[in-house]
């Protein structure tokens, strides 16, 4: 059976689409998430103001068609092979998601701080954030680390991390080098409470056969 004809009405609204978010995120970061004119994105994308309508409901589902793009790239920029010891694995992903939020800090604000007054995502754009909580948490099982209670503290962390290195060192790499050592002290952490609760056995001392 030969493939359906694409549907070229769709595929022209699609690159249109595409065309007004990667103009949302100019806009964004030249005058601020909150500030984004609705005019000048139309100018930018040679549309009429009305007519974003035709593709945006409102500016809070502009807003929302960001978060999930964010989202994707967030996920796209961790989804490649990983060291095949899991501690170093979460090390590398630790130090890719500070690394993401400084690479582009008002990304960074729209998919983890509430900086747009009554913005909440919806549950499609919502899904996308969670996909990448689930990549994250697979990373961390691997590890070791499943209680959670262990994974929220992971993600406090890694936020902390991230936000610090918005605050203070926007585009460079303070605490992105953090990382390595964060992940071990986690993880030690964990290792102790595990142990606290079930020590391991001392080793049995083998006889020697000559004596």
């Amino acid at each position: 059976m030969t493939a359906p004809a694409p549907d070229r009405r769709q595929q022209r609204r699609g690159a249109k689409r595409a065309a007004i978010l990667d103009a949302a995120w100019t806009l964004a970061r030249r005058d601020g998430l909150a500030a984004i004119s609705l005019r000048d994105l139309a100018d930018a994308v040679g549309l009429r103001q009305p007519s974003l309508y035709v593709y945006f409901d409102s500016k809070l589902d502009l807003y929302d068609a960001m978060f999930a793009d964010g989202w994707r790239q967030f996920l796209d920029s961790v989804r490649h092979d990983y060291p095949s010891g899991p501690h170093e694995a979460l090390a590398q992903f630790v130090a890719e998601c500070v690394q993401f939020s400084s690479d582009d800090v008002v990304r960074h604000q729209l998919l983890l701080q509430r900086t747009i007054p009554g913005f909440e995502p919806s549950a499609e754009s919502f899904a996308v954030a969670q996909e990448f909580y689930e990549f994250g948490s697979d990373l961390l099982v691997r590890a070791g680390v499943s209680n959670p209670a262990d994974i929220d503290m992971f993600t406090a962390i890694v936020n902390g991390l991230a936000h610090q290195q918005v605050a203070n060192d926007p585009g460079g790499t303070r605490w992105v080098r953090l990382a390595g050592q964060t992940v071990e002290m986690l993880l030690a952490d964990v290792q102790r409470r595990v142990e606290a609760i079930d020590p391991p056995r001392p080793r049995r001392r083998q006889r020697n056969p000559n004596h």
